[in-house]
């Protein structure tokens, strides 16, 4: 049955707030977007976000991208073998600090999962542990260790693996709650253990996960050892602020071409890994 116009203007006397939003609603939104707008338009202002200051940076900009055309290429073997070394030891450094993360965090994830710990205390005890240590960024943790244990990729894994203990821990136990309790009823029903359940039943469907997991945190580890190379962490960032220290513009903007290539070759690897062992059909998901 089609409603006729006296239909829809009856039920829009009885349910206006169905129709339409009322004048308090109304005066609500408008106030938020006021105070959106006006937050927005004062930090701004307290940053000097002024027109001629964007203009004048603009043109700087212009000329310090000027300074690193044609790039750089360097003329004998051993310079080259300083740069592929630096490379080497930034994608090491985010490999073993990948690692070394999650192995520490594989098991702290069952502790923090609800199906797998049911001790409420304890669960919730280690998920405040995972926000604390990932209250700590990369960066900071790099310059303490930098202080404990010298300049070098040491530091520099140490803070990728602490940093990654928390984000592992989190993603993985998330993973583990979400997993379906029907293979874990059938292995329970078939006369089956508690860690028989986690085994054959909750592992196979984490398994990807914790994969494509971790293949991606690898790739975002090595723009972050580039970073962490800056403030003394060893590998190709430690190059580069060098370069850009001493004006060789040309050289940094090599080396920033060879990082980009880095990250993109590792992304497409990552891919490859990531069809092969999870399958085309659960990427497309």
């Amino acid at each position: 049955m089609i409603p006729t116009q006296e239909d829809i203007r009856t039920a829009m006397e009885a349910h206006p707030r169905v129709f339409r939003d009322t004048a308090a609603m109304r005066a609500r939104k408008i106030a938020l977007w006021v105070g959106f707008i006006g937050l927005f338009c004062w930090c701004l202002y307290d940053f000097n976000f002024a027109p001629e200051r964007i203009w004048t940076g603009l043109g700087r900009l212009g000329r310090v991208l000027s300074f690193m055309f044609p790039p750089y290429f360097w003329s004998t073997w051993a310079e080259w073998l300083e740069i592929l070394t630096a490379l080497g030891e930034t994608i090491a450094m985010a490999f073993l600090g990948t690692v070394l993360g999650a192995v520490v965090a594989f098991p702290l994830s069952f502790l923090g999962a609800k199906n797998i710990n049911r001790i409420f205390w304890l669960r919730q005890g280690t998920r405040r542990g995972y926000d604390i240590i990932r209250a700590f960024e990369t960066l900071i943790l790099a310059l303490i260790f930098i202080r404990a244990f010298g300049l070098g990729p040491l530091p520099g894994i140490l803070a990728i693996a602490v940093s990654e203990i928390g984000t592992f821990s989190k993603l993985f136990s998330e993973a583990l709650e979400n997993t379906s309790r029907k293979p874990v009823e059938g292995v329970v029903a078939s006369g089956g253990s508690r860690l028989q359940a986690i085994r054959y039943a909750i592992m196979p469907q984490v398994l990807p996960v914790h994969l494509s997991v971790l293949l991606y945190n690898f790739e975002s580890n090595v723009r972050s050892g580039t970073i962490l190379g800056i403030v003394g962490a060893g590998g190709i960032g430690f190059l580069l602020s060098d370069r850009i220290s001493t004006y060789h513009w040309d050289q940094a903007w090599t080396m920033i071409f060879m990082i980009i290539a880095m990250v993109y070759l590792i992304d497409y690897l990552s891919g490859l890994i990531r069809t092969r062992i999870i399958g085309k059909s659960e990427l497309a998901k």
